[in-house]
């Protein structure tokens, strides 16, 4: 599983880097920003009182081995940890900040083509500033400016830093129903920032059963919808689908040095999640990778290798708490 919110690079031919924009730009106007919105905090429910409240939320997924089409394969091994402060200045107004690191693990084998070692682990860092705002009893506010370091072990901060920002706006159309548009701006590695559009959707369907932003999976980030079926006050059960891409910057001792790698994939899966109210949820998670591609640039964005792997099975877990 992979970080950051969807995004596609351009290939070395100029068609193919046209249809891969567009791909990207059509799933991410389709689906929600889940893991910015939802794991950082900023849509938070509207009871709690004014002033500081802290947060934490992290968790782990491994992802089993993978086949390459052109031989060899690789498992992977993520972690990550956040954790952050609220200030509630009232209902559905709502300052956050938030730091996270973790890591993400190759282990390759085969010795072919991209199966030959071409990165080891990845060091990730992110801060972010959430902000919603409330205009009146329909309209809010949302934005949540970042600030990323993705970089194999021992690359300065400097060359793996990226940034950008999420803006919006969302309508409250009923009790059961929010709805609404926004924009990301986000630079990347040796390219040029991407424009994403975003739908953010929250929908309670019935008493029981949900659709609406989808949750970050350990480290990971990217457009996703999750449909919920809500068993008991402390039992749900979800099923969702999300794209990721985590593009990285590499060491200077590779087959690319200082060179740009990227791992992308859409994820489908099952959760069980156990809730004690608004303030800790617990979740474990399977499911299946589908899609995957694994990218290999050197120093000036130029493309060596590409290679798609099979759908390949994981397992996880995550947690959330309020206090």
């Amino acid at each position: 599983m992979k970080d950051d919110i969807a995004e596609k690079r351009n290939a070395e031919t100029g068609k193919g880097g046209i249809q891969s924009q567009l791909s990207a730009l059509t799933i991410a106007a389709l689906l929600c920003p889940g893991a910015l919105i939802a794991a950082e905090g900023a849509n938070e429910g509207s009871t709690r009182q004014s002033g500081w409240a802290p947060f934490a939320a992290g968790g782990y997924v491994h992802q089993f081995d993978s086949d390459l089409d052109a031989g060899g394969s690789f498992e992977v091994d993520r972690y990550f940890l956040q954790a952050g402060m609220s200030y509630s200045l009232g209902p559905r107004r709502r300052v956050s900040f938030s730091v996270g690191g973790g890591s993400t693990r190759y282990d390759f084998s085969g010795g072919i083509g991209l199966a030959d070692d071409p990165w080891g682990s990845i060091d990730q860092l992110r801060f972010s500033v959430p902000v919603t705002w409330a205009i009146d009893e329909q309209w809010t506010l949302f934005a949540i400016p970042t600030l990323r370091y993705y970089g194999e072990s021992g690359v300065g901060s400097g060359d793996a830093a990226t940034g950008g920002a999420l803006a919006g706006v969302s309508y409250r159309v009923n009790d059961s129903l929010t709805i609404g548009p926004g924009i990301g701006v986000l630079s990347r590695l040796e390219d040029s920032a991407n424009v994403i559009p975003i739908l953010l959707i929250e929908w309670q369907i019935t008493d029981r059963l949900n659709l609406g932003t989808g949750r970050g999976l350990a480290a990971t980030q990217g457009p996703g919808l999750e449909l919920n079926y809500r068993l008991s006050e402390t039992w749900s059960f979800g099923l969702g689908g999300r794209y990721e891409s985590l593009q990285f910057r590499l060491d200077d001792k590779g087959p690319a040095p200082n060179g740009v790698g990227e791992d992308r994939s859409i994820p489908l899966y099952l959760s069980a999640t156990y809730a004690r109210g608004r303030d800790l949820r617990i979740s474990a998670i399977a499911g299946m990778e589908i899609n995957g591609e694994l990218r290999l640039e050197d120093a000036s964005g130029r493309q060596l290798a590409r290679e798609d792997y099979g759908s390949t099975p994981f397992l996880g877990a995550t947690f959330d708490i309020r206090f």
